[in-house]
């Protein structure tokens, strides 16, 4: 009976545990034989083993990886797929044990006669909708998300150990082969070694230390992802998720790519150290989630990435048929802001802008730039902030951002320390977010000169580089800018011309277009606005679901526009390149005939710059049409714009108060008075305005040549205002 009970108890002791274990192992060994009958068998309708072949041919590469599309998972086994879909940690091991058997298989007789296969990465892309960053809750916990957005922030690359082997101090035995969980997890040390010795102390407390020859690592890299802009709700901050990336997934992406992501959604430890109180470091039961990436997708063309819904083969037959309609030109400057009336060459001004020429790679390396600026200059209440505003919202990518609340760091890109590592990291600013579309900057007058002369890379270059905090590099800032800005005097004085505009001519001559917009007083012209606008608000309703007849609604513009960029790249035509150099030759000039006969210069010179923008103009006006020349007709038609705009601005004089342009006896009567101030006063004295102009004016000085002067020395730094039109002189 003694025996009879002892051996119950044994057994009972062991029961269940051993047949569970068993059964576990029985349902992994099935699941790791359906994953390597997936890859060996799965075939496409002219039986082309597809991962089969892929597998064979990255790994006599020497790329060991295996990209697979969740849908021919689903279609081979849809439990498998559930199983994967669902439970992703433990399965995604399964399926690169499976990969690594059937390389074994698909590679041998290996060339080098080596026994050992290496370890296979399995990448997953998948087909479905994506989820945004703001639904991520905690139902999708450890399953497999997919989720868009910007890249704004990369660290370097960095090891991880999947295979510790650890050392005791004491005893100075070594423990070999301790898995590491994958991910962001860590490993917290035995406190304790096992090891008894007899004749030997007991090993102290926390005796283990990592040997790091002998562990096996991989390369990492975390990411920091953002909300797309036009994602966000608002009022409200743009949402990050931080990403792990691993092996081959390191070092695809860099800052301002927009990228879907697909992964497992995870949590992580979160540390809270406390001075204070020392035993409340963890906050139990609280973790901070992050996204381990097993499937990345970069958008590198930079166009027409931001459309969710792709386009389907109608939408296309339909697109084709309006490009070949003969008025589509003039049908889309209609569609552009139809609430706002006119302003009719400024709409086929940001039609142009929308559509864009075509980017030039040259032989030499270097690149031209086919995107358009254009710089709205003039009085409050002309819809200049409305037209950025509707551009903000038709173009497939558009960042909108305010001159005042913007600085350079904003705008370009900036270096910040992670909180966590406490290196420097670089994020990416708007012109960067913006890679591929419009930025729109009103308020452009009230940037610090300082901020405005930041983004003049990126407004010819297209590229911004970074040297900061040991950090060096460039990224892309392929965008064009829309700018809208008032006069110094606020409203635009006919009187002062040249003393209206506060821009450098470096500034200047990177915009393609230049309009100068007046609240003209025309009771013919005001009684029609006047008829629109009650129009507008009194039919408000029936106008946000009807549209005119000719008119584009916004969906379909935005798609039109996404689909040209994408589709066409026109270059100009021999005979209208022969039109155009002929034209320029006359602009030139006429140009040096305005300067002769006025004696002043214009203020936006008439060079190069100014053709290729007229070129680039030229292309966008063929690529509304997904022409593959631009015609003598769009030549015809850019010129036009161009007259209207930028060559009308400078020719009249309005933009002729600019630094750098004054004829030559105002600009000697400049450095005079300018001579005589720095010698007067000196360095940190204070001064009234009044008496500097009382006694300069004694001298048979121009007042208004007077604070021209101060006005300039206070651009450069030189002299400061204070309170009650006090002047601090701070530089000889």
């Amino acid at each position: 009976m003694a025996g009879f009970d002892d051996a119950g108890v044994f057994f009972s002791d062991n029961f269940g545990s051993e047949d569970q274990t068993d059964e576990n192992q029985i349902n992994r060994q099935q699941i790791k034989k359906r994953f390597k009958d997936f890859i060996r068998q799965f075939h496409e309708g002219n039986f082309s083993y597809r991962y089969r072949d892929q597998l064979k041919r990255n790994y006599n590469l020497g790329q060991h990886w295996l990209e697979v599309d969740l849908q021919d998972v689903t279609s081979f086994d849809e439990a498998l797929a559930e199983k994967l879909n669902k439970l992703p940690a433990e399965h995604l091991p399964l399926f690169e044990d499976a990969a690594k058997e059937v390389a074994d298989e698909v590679t041998r007789p290996r060339p080098d006669g080596d026994e050992d296969v290496e370890d296979i990465q399995v990448m997953v892309n998948s087909s479905a909708n994506p989820c945004s960053i703001r639904e991520l809750k905690s139902e999708q916990m450890a399953k497999l998300v997919k989720i868009p957005g910007i890249v704004i922030a990369a660290s370097g690359i960095k090891a991880k150990a999947t295979k510790l082997s650890l050392q005791c101090r004491g005893c100075q035995n070594i423990l070999n082969n301790i898995a590491v969980n994958p991910g962001m997890e860590g490993y917290a040390l035995p406190r304790k070694c096992n090891t008894e010795q007899a004749g030997r102390p007991k090993c102290p407390i926390d005796p283990f230390f990592i040997v790091p020859d002998k562990c096996k690592c991989v390369d990492f890299q975390n990411l920091k992802l953002q909300e797309a802009p036009e994602a966000v709700p608002n009022g409200e901050l743009p949402r990050h998720m931080q990403l792990y990336c691993d092996r081959y997934l390191c070092d695809k992406v860099v800052p301002g790519n927009r990228v879907t992501v697909v992964g497992v959604f995870s949590i992580k430890k979160t540390f809270q150290s406390s001075k204070k109180n020392t035993r409340d470091k963890v906050n139990v039961g609280i973790r901070s989630p992050y996204f381990r990436v097993v499937g990345i997708q970069v958008d590198t063309d930079g166009s027409g990435r931001s459309t969710n819904s792709p386009i389907t083969p109608a939408e296309e037959e339909e697109f084709r048929r309006l490009a070949s309609s003969t008025n589509i030109y003039e049908t889309i400057a209609k569609s552009i802001a139809p609430s706002i009336y006119g302003c009719v060459d400024m709409k086929k001004a940001i039609a142009s802008l929308l559509f864009g020429g075509s980017r030039k790679r040259l032989p030499d390396g270097l690149t031209r730039r086919g995107d358009v600026n254009i710089l709205m200059l003039g009085d409050p209440g002309t819809a200049k902030s409305q037209l950025l505003k509707f551009v903000e919202r038709v173009s497939p990518i558009a960042v909108y951002t305010s001159g005042k609340g913007s600085s350079a760091a904003g705008l370009t890109a900036s270096v910040i320390r992670d909180p966590s590592t406490r290196n420097f990291v670089m994020e990416g600013g708007a012109m960067v977010l913006a890679d591929g579309g419009v930025v729109c900057i009103d308020e452009f007058d009230k940037m610090r000169e300082d901020d405005r002369v930041a983004i003049h890379e990126a407004m010819e270059q297209q590229t911004i580089s970074i040297a900061k905090a040991g950090i060096t590099t460039t990224l892309n800032s392929r965008c064009s800018v829309l700018a809208a800005a008032n006069s110094v005097f606020g409203r635009w004085d006919e009187t002062k011309g040249e003393e209206n505009i506060d821009f450098m001519p470096t500034i200047l001559s990177r915009f393609d277009m230049i309009f100068i917009v007046k609240d003209e007083h025309n009771e013919e012209r005001d009684m029609i606005l006047a008829k629109h606008v009650m129009n507008v608000h009194l039919n408000s309703h029936q106008m946000s679901e009807e549209h005119a007849d000719g008119e584009i609604n916004l969906l379909t513009l935005k798609k039109y526009i996404s689909y040209c960029r994408t589709r066409c790249g026109p270059r100009l035509a021999v005979e209208a390149a022969e039109k155009l150099k002929n034209r320029y030759v006359l602009m030139r000039n006429s140009a040096g005939e305005y300067e002769r006969e006025t004696g002043k210069r214009i203020s936006i010179p008439i060079t190069v710059r100014q053709l290729e923008a007229i070129i680039r103009m030229s292309e966008s006006l063929a690529k509304m049409r997904m022409q593959p020349f631009a015609l003598e007709g769009d030549v015809d038609e850019a010129l036009r714009l161009f007259q209207v705009s930028t060559l009308d601005a400078a020719m009249s004089g309005n933009l002729s108060g600019v630094e750098g342009f004054t004829t030559e006896e105002d600009q000697e009567l400049l450095s005079r008075i300018e001579k005589q101030i720095k010698r007067r006063f000196i360095i940190g004295s204070q001064v009234s305005e009044h008496a500097i102009i009382q006694d300069f004016t004694r001298q048979k000085y121009p007042e208004r040549s007077i604070y021209k002067v101060l006005h300039f020395m206070m651009r450069r730094g030189e002299v400061q205002h204070r309170m009650q039109r006090k002047m601090l002189y701070r530089v000889k």
